[in-house]
């Protein structure tokens, strides 16, 4: 059977009526009297019936004829006051008779914000590029300025608009000189507060694992306000934020809107935006309904499947299960309500479900964390079941294929759809039918897009980042950022006072170094209720370039291909070429050939048989036919490196069955076979995987993978091509022993005992042992074989460089990870020890992260670029499969924000040459040929969201592959 059309009536029975319209306060009726009456015990007398009705006919004769009032009292309401409990349910019933909210937005009547700071001196922003937000996203206002005071935006034009509003005011003023100004940028899906940095034990908050329906939970009771993750989003531009438990169950619990600001009363409450429950400071300090909206976390699918063992049948029954109970307690309110003062006992309330009852009353912003078909089909049923409106399905990776079917939810309104841009294939219900263009296709089907961050899975700082990408892979630019601030303020049932830049809207703004679509795009400043909020803010001056609008990417033929094959799109390459003539030129990145002309000008590229043969001023042979491709202003530039992640030997994260599994710790676990056995890595290789293919698509030609594992020696790691179609393949396997790659942590046993290891393994003290491991550790000492020992904290760096210095020789260390690496910068350099920075941009994620380098705004220089100004070799990584896709990002943001240390060869240095040698991948002493090389077209400017692959040229291949 199909859904039921939207607002059509429950398949739930109701006598209960519309609330509403109900009366709040209700004298006693006859119906009542009568009722009361008739509950008495009487004689009835065979006749009474008909000598009752004479009665009545003759006193009312007797009482027309001689007009005066029936001498005999009609029944009344009791005298004197109502009990206690009436009164406060009468209240009850106000409370629950009250409309949704639906507040008019703000306008320049309001004048101060009730979150206004007293002292906080007003702040004329002048000469800025103002989007607004207005007009769908397209507003924009040039040599604008604002005004803000009281925590309000108080005014938007020229200077003499806002001359008269300063006059005799003491005012800070900002000249923008034409800088990017937005909205504050608003994460509808974050945990900041309740998943805190650094994660300790002791703030861990997300989740309750009691039972899979809990709304009664509040994430504001888990809130921590000293969560290290508030500055650092602020330094991103983020200014609001909707917390959310977490997922493990069907209903997780209520979430609150806070603002990371940090107040003077330090306390969660205070960083509230319009709370729904405040506490009563007149009466009994009870919490009370303020009538702003409550927000509800409910999640499907695979979490509460794996948390509490169900299956979706079992999820779903105690979705239905908690909802009627839910309908119930609301049918036991509605009946007290509909004649109060006649109630013997108190108005029914049930903290359990009372939540759920305000969702049926459509008071509550429900947030379905779904990523399936079967999932948001089912979730829809049931909307419709017991009429409430669903806000935002989140994550939702297959919805875009399914629109019609959202559209079918309960209510006038389609829920929002808040989703990452490329953040995907980690489970079996994110693999088959995630795409990078769901943000466009979602928008061209009518649906409200949001872009999240679902915080600390990816750091909120970098939540402007999500709506690039979304806008690089088809989004238009105003829905791009309306994704982090209009479309999300209006689903949270903020954009009354959040989302624009309005009169009387909330002074929550960013001031932008570049256009804030552009790659890198870092804030000046983030006013929050118009204080600015970044001290002494570290600014880059970006290129006149980097303030332009730059059009949307146009994918219509990938986006048709998608659509078509519901996201199961073949990744192979379908197109190649062995000769090939790429024009207009404008970068060639690369020491062969005379390629002065590059720069002044543009040149030519030739491939003969897979070899760049010419690079400059180029002629081209008769006789052979060539591939023309006219790069447009495009570059030729090394093939990329991916390390860090587990591609090659991992498909999908949360599906063991797709990966090749832990290796053994040989030097805790039980069983002579592995007394001294090295893994290989390149034993388990599996090959064409979906992250591999769309990494090799995004000129990624070498991917580095390490064993998984959890001991101290995880293993060989070894070198492959993402675009081989199984390891024996030729040019598959690129280096089948590259490094030895080793874990420093605490678990298991101690950072000590794990250095004493290592010292006996490389100063050859283990008597007799002639085994896998101390072979490697030979090789190792003589410089033959390098270590890429994994640690983030100075302090185990530290120990490590001490090693190296009491170990001697030629020993080659590389540190893989290093957050805090920067704190003993001089002596990494001074003993040749590189560090692969990964990931690029440092999160205080735990502790031994917690002493990381910011950055811009906060920092005058980020992590790899400090540590190459200390004359540390740097290369950077990656964590997670999906984002080797974003190796060739990860470099040009490097670029964009540490100009003056790198340029843009060196920046790709960082994940090309930079990484050969930091990870042996060239140890044995060979160099590869030229005709070897791996190098890759882009159209376009590779250091911006504007650059395309069109071509990619693989290690030892004679073929370009055309993309």
């Amino acid at each position: 059977m199909g859904l039921q059309a939207r607002n059509t009536a429950s398949r739930l029975p109701s006598t209960v009526n519309d609330v509403e319209k109900a009366p709040l306060v209700v004298e006693e009726e006859a119906d009542s009297v009568k009722d009361r009456q008739l509950s008495r015990p009487f004689y009835k007398h065979p006749l009474s019936l008909p000598i009752g009705v004479l009665v009545l006919l003759l006193t009312s004769f007797i009482t027309h004829q001689l007009d005066f009032d029936f001498p005999f009292p009609s029944p009344k309401p009791p005298s004197g006051p109502l009990p206690k409990f009436i009164e406060e349910g009468i209240k009850q019933c106000e409370i629950i008779a009250r409309p949704p909210p639906n507040p008019k937005p703000f306008d320049s009547k309001r004048t101060h914000s009730d979150r206004f700071v007293k002292g906080t001196k007003p702040t004329w922003l002048k000469n800025g590029t103002v989007w607004t937000g207005e007009s769908d996203g397209t507003e924009i206002l040039y040599g604008a300025d604002v005004y803000i005071d009281g925590g309000v935006v108080r005014k938007i034009g020229k200077e003499e608009d806002v001359a008269e509003l300063v006059r005799g005011k003491e005012y800070d003023e900002v000249e923008l000189n034409g800088a990017w100004v937005t909205p504050g940028i608003v994460d509808t899906h974050s945990h900041m507060g309740v998943d805190s940095a650094p994660s300790l034990k002791g703030s861990s908050d997300t989740n309750s694992l009691h039972e899979s329906t809990q709304p009664w939970l509040r994430s504001l009771d888990g809130f921590n306000a000293h969560d290290l993750a508030f500055n650092n989003s602020i330094a991103g531009g983020i200014t609001t934020m909707l917390v959310l438990p977490g997922s493990a169950g069907a209903i997780g619990g209520q979430a609150f809107t806070f603002k990371p600001r940090w107040t003077y009363e330090n306390t969660p409450q205070s960083m509230q935006v319009e709370p729904p429950y405040v506490i009563n400071t007149h009466g009994n300090g009870s919490w009370e309904r303020t009538g702003s909206w409550i927000h509800l976390k409910s999640a499907s699918g695979e979490n509460p499947s794996r948390v509490y063992s169900d299956t979706r049948m079992d999820t779903y029954y105690k979705y239905r299960k908690a909802y009627t109970q839910g309908k119930k307690i609301k049918d036991e309110q509605d009946r007290w309500c509909e004649s109060p003062k006649t109630q013997t006992e108190p108005f029914p309330t049930n903290l359990e479900y009372e939540a759920l009852a305000e969702v049926i009353r459509g008071k509550v912003k429900v947030n379905i964390h779904s990523y399936e078909p079967v999932d948001i089909n089912a979730l829809v049923r049931i909307s419709n079941e017991f009429q409430f409106p669903i806000a935002t399905f989140h994550h939702a990776h297959s919805l875009w294929a399914i629109t019609d079917l959202v559209k079918q939810a309960w209510g006038p309104t389609p829920p929002a759809v808040a989703i990452f841009a490329t953040n995907a294939r980690y489970k079996r219900e994110s693999y088959f039918h995630a795409t990078e263009f769901a943000p466009k296709i979602l928008a061209d089907n009518g649906l409200s897009v949001i872009m999240k961050s679902d915080h600390p899975v990816l750091d909120s700082r970098y939540l402007i980042y999500e709506a690039s990408q979304a806008h690089h892979y088809g989004l238009n630019f105003s829905q791009s950022l309306g994704s982090v601030t209009t479309h999300p303020a209006k689903a949270m049932g903020l954009d009354h006072r959040l989302g624009y830049i309005r009169p009387g809207y909330d002074a929550d703004i960013v001031v932008w170094d570049s256009f804030p679509l552009a790659l890198g795009a870092t804030p000046k400043q983030t006013y929050i209720d118009g204080i600015p909020q970044i001290i002494n803010p570290q600014v880059i001056q970006k290129p006149a370039e980097a303030q332009e609008i730059f059009p949307e990417g146009e994918w219509d033929k990938e986006i048709a291909e998608t659509i078509a094959t519901r996201g199961e799109t073949d990744l192979r390459p379908k197109k190649s070429a062995k000769n090939i003539l790429f024009q207009d030129v404008a970068a060639y990145y690369f020491d062969k050939f005379d390629v002065s002309i590059f720069e002044n000008g543009r040149g030519d590229v030739v491939v003969q048989n897979g070899e760049i043969t010419c690079a400059g001023k180029c002629a081209v042979e008769e006789g052979i036919d060539f591939e023309v491709i006219d790069l447009k202003g495009g570059s030729i530039a090394p093939g990329l490196i991916s390390v860090g992640s587990y591609l090659g030997l991992m498909e999908i994260r949360g599906e063991k069955s797709t990966q090749d599994g832990i290796a053994p710790d040989i030097l805790t676990d039980d069983g002579a076979v592995t007394d001294g056995v090295l893994v290989r890595a390149v034993d388990g290789a599996q090959f064409g995987g979906r992250d591999e293919l769309i990494a090799y698509r995004a000129g990624v030609t070498s991917i580095v993978a390490a064993p998984q594992s959890n001991s101290l020696f995880a293993g060989l790691s070894f070198a492959f091509s993402p675009a081989a179609p199984h390891p024996l393949a030729d040019g598959a396997i690129q280096n089948p022993t590259a490094a030895l790659h080793i874990s420093i942590d605490n678990s298991k046993s101690s950072v000590s005992s794990k250095f004493a290891v290592l010292r006996r393994l490389l100063l050859g003290e283990v008597a007799g042992a002639d085994t896998e491991l101390t072979a490697a550790m030979k090789k190792a000492a003589k410089g033959e074989l390098t270590l890429v020992i994994m640690a983030t904290k100075a302090d185990v760096i530290a120990a490590v460089v001490r090693l190296k210095e009491e170990v001697g020789g030629k020993v080659k260390i590389t540190i893989l990870d290093g957050d805090e690496s920067w704190l003993i910068a001089d002596e990494l350099a001074a003993a040749d020890i590189g560090v692969i920075v990964a990931p690029a941009r440092s999160y205080p994620g735990d502790w031994n992260s917690r002493r990381f380098l910011a950055g811009p705004p906060v920092t005058n220089q980020t992590l790899p670029s400090y540590l190459a100004s200390r004359g540390v070799k740097v290369g950077l990584g990656i964590k997670e499969e999906w984002q080797a896709r974003n190796t060739r990002y990860d470099a040009a943001w490097v670029y964009a924000n540490s100009p003056e240390v790198f340029t843009k060869s060196s920046a790709l240095d960082l994940v090309s040459k930079n990484l050969e040698e930091l990870l042996g991948l060239n140890d044995d002493g060979k160099s590869v040929d030229d005709g070897k090389k791996a190098w890759v077209a882009y159209e376009g400017d590779l250091f911006g969201f504007e650059g395309r692959v069109k071509g990619v040229k693989g290690y030892g291949s004679e073929q370009v592959d055309l993309f």
